[in-house]
């Protein structure tokens, strides 16, 4: 089931009906409620991969009561989050990286001369395994670390992992945070519910007025890069720029939107990324609940920056490619997570990577610019389906500059689509929302009297007229 679709707006308010109706005053009667729904939602793509969440609850549940257990000694302490390790990173290897590890193996050995057999392995990726799974894995970790103590109720747990807002495409949650809310009644005000309604409005436009739109100019560019010209490419990558930010931080805040109908709050994922002002700050801006999980459980426990500037830097590249490697079985996922690396590695030698303060002058809005162009270019190798795929486009971008855009009508041809002025609209106060909201806080219209400006009424509007003028499609983040 997903945001977008029809059936999810038949589920939602029944749900809500329920929760809000005759389960208002029971605790466990919400929580087996959010339960049930979750399983619901998740199960509508495919019920068997059911099992594999069951699991991971199961398993971890079990481990983190298991660490509290008294006279345990540190080895077997160690050997029993080991366990939980095991179980969930080997679902999600044998499910996400299984067939990239073989045919990168026989590759290797392609390489020296020798001619192995590929297996052919069927294996279908189960929707935003990695999201739970690394959900799940926090709470384990936080317990053995003595951060949390392990949840005495299996019923309230189950929910925590399962939450549906946030379950298939983030924000990626730390019990710390989430399962408190889950442990007491949260009565829903209707400050939270405007809000709410707010951030969903406003997901939903990012998706399908914006994402959806700019799909048709990133996907005509990177299905066929020789057919234009470079300047026609480099819109396509800008395009894909707009895309994958409207798909995933409109997810995020249509999530973040549900959660607060329900009475709970989960963490911002988004910060108005591609105003940063160098890659450091890009990546405190994007996808945030999954860079501070990589801080806290793989870049710290590596050192972090303690032990001098060269252990810093090994760790700061491992983050990155693992990072890369987290969002995709390709290693087009590893060059992008490398580029990245690459581009903070400077910036941190020369102390630049802390936070910047809120002053704005036209050296920063340069430094905007510039580190778009560079975010852009790893985007190149983010979208294409593979390495040579990159190569392509990136070489036909530096070709045939002295046509402008020349073949402008053949791009929009093949996109399909007649008349572009309603998305230029709609993309120019989208720019300029996004800004003011950067700039002046997202309370600023309210503050100001000019709440008119974004009312959730005339978004709703344009997210169902551009859903009859563009063609579905799924959030990108499924498929990681």
């Amino acid at each position: 089931m997903s945001f977008t679709s029809g059936i999810f707006w038949v589920f939602l308010p029944v749900v809500l009906l329920l929760f809000h109706g005759p389960l208002r005053h029971r605790l466990q009667g919400q929580n087996l409620l959010l339960l049930i729904a979750s399983y619901t939602f998740y199960g509508w793509w495919d019920w068997r991969f059911l099992s594999l969440i069951i699991v991971s609850t199961a398993t971890d549940f079990l481990i983190a009561r298991h660490l509290e257990r008294p006279g345990l000694s540190a080895v077997q302490r160690r050997l029993t989050l080991f366990a939980s390790l095991f179980v969930n990173l080997g679902l999600l290897g044998v499910f996400k990286y299984a067939g990239f590890f073989v045919e990168s193996w026989v590759d290797a050995w392609a390489g020296l001369g020798v001619t192995m057999h590929k297996p052919s392995l069927e294996i279908v990726l189960p929707v935003g395994i990695s999201f739970y799974t690394f959900q799940t894995l926090s709470y384990t970790i936080d317990v053995y670390r003595g951060q949390l103590k392990a949840s005495r109720h299996p019923l309230e747990f189950a929910a925590y992992v399962s939450f549906f807002p946030q379950l298939v495409a983030g924000p990626i949650e730390r019990a710390t945070r989430l399962l408190p809310q889950l442990q007491r009644l949260r009565p829903v005000t209707p400050t939270a519910v405007k809000i709410g309604l707010r951030l969903i409005a406003y997901g939903l436009f990012k998706k399908v007025v914006i994402a959806d739109s700019a799909a048709g100019y990133a996907n005509a560019a990177f299905a066929d890069p020789s057919a234009f010209t470079g300047p026609v490419l480099v819109i396509g990558v800008i395009a894909f720029a707009l895309q994958i930010y409207g798909d995933f931080s409109g997810y995020s805040d249509i999530a973040i939107g549900l959660g607060r109908l329900f009475g709970i709050r989960l963490r911002s994922n988004f910060r108005f990324p591609y105003f940063s002002r160098n890659v450091a700050e890009f990546w405190r801006r994007w996808h945030v609940s999954l860079n501070t999980w990589f801080r806290d459980y793989l870049y710290i426990p590596l050192g972090g920056s303690r032990g001098g500037k060269w252990k810093s830097l090994r760790n700061i590249a491992v983050v990155f490619l693992v990072s890369g490697l987290w969002h995709g079985a390709n290693w087009t996922f590893v060059v992008w997570g490398g580029i990245h690396a690459a581009l903070f590695v400077p910036i941190f030698l020369l102390g630049r990577n802390k936070s910047f303060g809120d002053e704005w002058d036209w050296r920063h809005g340069w430094r905007a610019v510039v580190t778009f162009f560079w975010v852009c270019l790893a985007w190149v190798f983010f979208r294409a389906e593979d390495l040579s795929a990159a190569s392509t486009y990136l070489s036909n971008i530096k070709a045939r500059w002295g046509q402008g855009l020349g073949n402008w009508e053949a791009y929009r041809s093949f996109w399909g689509a007649p008349d572009e002025r309603l998305f230029a609209y709609a993309l120019v106060g989208f720019l300029v929302l996004e800004w003011s909201l950067f700039r002046y806080g997202v309370r600023w219209p309210w503050r100001r009297g000019l709440g008119w400006v974004w009312p959730e009424a005339l978004l709703i509007i344009l997210t169902f007229a551009f859903s009859l003028r563009n063609e579905a499609t799924t959030f990108i983040y499924f498929a990681f």
